[in-house]
């Protein structure tokens, strides 16, 4: 069965990094598009990141762009987002997310499978 399993997750002070990793298995990695989606305390999913199949090329969010990157390691079968000059609006929980296809879709209730989530804190 497909699993997606995030970890690196804390509590980091404003302008910090952190790594985040997305363990998958159940599937050919390789095939599909992957995503980063995130969710602040009383506020709904936010898209963060996108990374498609074959090229791998990247797509991010306005909020993230220049801050975050997004990649994968298909020998490994995980998906990396590498979170850096992090601010207190990027708290959140952080999902990663499998798209049914190559690339990712536009709409967030398209993605046919979803991590259990690692939970971002940034606060001094």
């Amino acid at each position: 069965q497909v699993q997606l399993v995030e970890s690196g997750g804390g509590l980091v002070q404003p302008g910090g990094s952190l790594r985040l990793s997305c363990a998958a298995s159940g599937f050919t990695f390789s095939n599909y598009a992957m995503s980063w989606v995130r969710q602040a305390p009383g506020k709904g999913a936010e898209w963060v990141s996108d990374i498609n199949s074959g090229r791998g090329s990247t797509f991010y969010a306005d909020s993230v762009k220049g801050r975050f990157t997004i990649s994968r390691d298909n020998a490994k079968n995980t998906l990396y987002l590498q979170m850096n000059s992090l601010k207190p609006e990027d708290t959140a929980v952080y999902y990663c997310a499998k798209s049914p296809s190559v690339v990712a879709p536009t709409d967030l209730n398209s993605y046919d499978y979803w991590g259990q989530g690692t939970q971002v804190t940034v606060s001094s």
